[in-house]
């Protein structure tokens, strides 16, 4: 169950990247998978590298989540922007 939550914590943050220009590497997914796998990385470290069961999840599960899922879309961002994506404008 914690890696339910932390994977829901990085998809429910990820939604705020329509804010941003679109200049992800990888676009909107390679945004997404960035940010999942930031999340899922962040909570394992926090947890110890173990997976809390259902009996175990608190809010702080949830949170730990917070740090990794900015650090991928960072990453996804300024990889997007060194390689030179132009921002899409619609």
């Amino acid at each position: 169950m914690g890696l339910l939550a932390w994977a829901m914590m990085g998809i429910a943050i990820w939604h705020f990247a329509i804010f941003i220009p679109d200049r992800f590497w990888g676009g909107i997914v390679g945004s997404f998978v960035l940010a999942t796998i930031g999340a899922i990385l962040s909570g394992l470290i926090v947890a110890g590298f173990s997976i809390p069961g259902s009996g175990d999840i608190e809010i702080t599960t949830a949170l730990a989540a917070i740090p990794g899922t900015l650090i991928g879309l960072g990453a996804a961002y300024l990889v997007g922007v060194r390689r030179g994506n132009p921002a899409l404008h619609l």
